[in-house]
């Protein structure tokens, strides 16, 4: 099938070259020439596993094509998928100025019936409006429908996300629109479920808030834990053996970032407002999440008189391993503060540290300063404190008494809880992680870094 898909950030790039892969013809419109133009020489603008190869692959059998001739691609397209961005609005709703640019581009440019299907993330009743709106500014005697085709990609595993999808949803007012949809998705041989557009637009919606409420309920119970002596990982293992819980999702931290959690769960407190009504336990999740965010540096600051003029090392910056994303990562809100408390950062990430020094640039800052390091021993050595932002496999392959051997002061703050506490304490560091005591009980001596005259403390 002739598909065409605008946008090609996440959600677009990875749904065109999913359909690709699966044997449709592809066309990707976006009004970015210097991305397009990448991309149409293979070269990926996102980090995302097994995204480029196929990128490569489909474009070198010519299944897949980039432009920015959006007249064209749209003109010619048997079904246009609208994955643009819908970034979040300053009072928690959803910007949908991208999605109506492109409803009145394809108004304007298709000369035969078309399906439209919008695959951003939206407020329930935008494909209805959508529709109207596409035939509002319609030009051609065409017939014009729209449906919903939410996606569940999560970043770091977005092309099997995709291929290998739990579900697939489709959100059709017509037995028209629901077979396009279903003659495209038979190639995925995945189970598929039909429901009207408003529920499939509230599906994602759910799905996503559920997911959100998951992680901040199990970091509220993480804090509650380390005021009673308890271990979240094994509150959390007794917990997923329940099947009606499930395993997943219950890896306390320091909260949930990306492009989608905080943003969907405002946009659907957003949204129930609008009708009057209150979605506590969501609104409950988005406030949990804020704090979290924070408890590394409050842990430290409580611990510490001062960052002033103390190397400080930070492990990983992206929201998750597995992606360069940076959009509402916990690193962006904690090294701002470190520097303005006089902290000399030593930041080690092995894939978003380009993304990151768009926002912060190596050098002095008015107290602290920020040096990008190439290996994870480059930004320990010497370091007074650690703090670990993001679990990348490189990360946790740092031993527990590199910590020891590296560090002036092997102080250690982990947002992921990548190590045993008893582990760290017997290697000779003092090791602070979410919702789990500071193990002290252990009196080791740590190893002596090499560029030390005198032997080293012990842990008491």
């Amino acid at each position: 099938m002739n598909i065409t898909v605008s946008g090609t950030g996440y959600v677009g790039l990875v749904s065109g070259v999913c359909f690709a892969e699966m044997g449709h013809n592809v066309v990707c419109v976006d009004i970015d020439e210097n991305k397009m133009d990448a991309l149409s020489r293979g070269i990926s603008p996102i980090y995302e596993k097994d995204l480029e190869d196929l990128i490569q692959k489909n474009i070198s059998i010519g299944r897949l094509t980039f432009t920015t001739n959006f007249k064209q691609a749209y003109g010619n397209a048997e079904v246009i998928f609208v994955g643009v961005g819908t970034p979040e609005n300053k009072d928690g709703t959803a910007d949908l100025t991208n999605i109506a640019v492109v409803a009145r581009q394809i108004a304007e440019s298709i000369h035969h019936d078309c399906l439209v299907v919008v695959k951003s993330t939206v407020p329930v009743g935008t494909a209805d409006k959508v529709e109207q709106f596409i035939n509002d500014f319609l030009i051609n005697p065409v017939k014009v429908e729209v449906a919903s085709n939410p996606e569940f990609l999560a970043q770091g595993s977005a092309v099997r996300d995709t291929l290998q999808a739990d579900r697939i949803i489709i959100g059709a007012e017509s037995h028209w629109a629901k077979e396009k949809l279903l003659d495209i998705y038979e190639p995925f041989q995945l189970p598929i479920l039909v429901v009207n557009r408003r529920s499939a637009e509230m599906i994602k919606y759910a799905s996503n808030d559920f997911l959100a409420l998951k992680i901040s309920y199990m970091n509220d119970i993480a804090n509650l834990c380390e005021l009673v002596d308890a271990d979240i990982q094994d509150v959390a293992k007794g917990m997923g053996y329940d099947k009606r819980i499930g395993s997943n999702f219950l890896n306390a931290g320091i909260g949930y970032g990306g492009s989608c959690f905080p943003k969907d769960t405002k946009a659907l407190s957003s949204l129930a407002k609008q009708h009057g009504y209150q979605l506590k336990t969501v609104n409950a999740a988005i406030e949990t999440n804020e704090d979290q965010r924070l408890k590394l540096y409050n842990k430290a600051s409580k611990r510490l008189i001062t960052f002033n003029n103390l190397k400080v090392a930070i492990l990983g910056v992206t929201f998750k391993p597995g992606t360069d994303d940076l959009r509402e990562a916990p690193s962006l809100l904690n090294i701002p503060l470190l520097l303005e408390h006089g902290a000399n950062l030593y930041i080690y990430d092995p894939v978003g540290q380009k993304n990151f020094s768009s926002h912060y640039a190596e050098g002095n800052y008015a107290k602290g300063s920020i040096t990008y390091c190439a290996s994870t021993e480059e930004a320990l050595v010497d370091a007074h404190v650690t703090f670990i932002f993001t679990e990348w496999e490189d990360i946790k392959k740092i031993k527990c008494e590199d910590y020891a051997q590296f560090m002036k002061t092997p102080l250690v703050f982990d947002g992921r809880n990548i190590y045993s506490p008893q582990d760290m304490a017997l290697a000779g560091v003092e090791y602070h992680s979410i919702g789990r005591a500071v193990e002290m009980k252990y009196k080791t001596e740590r190893v002596m870094n090499p560029n030390e005259t005198k032997a080293a403390t012990t842990i008491k």
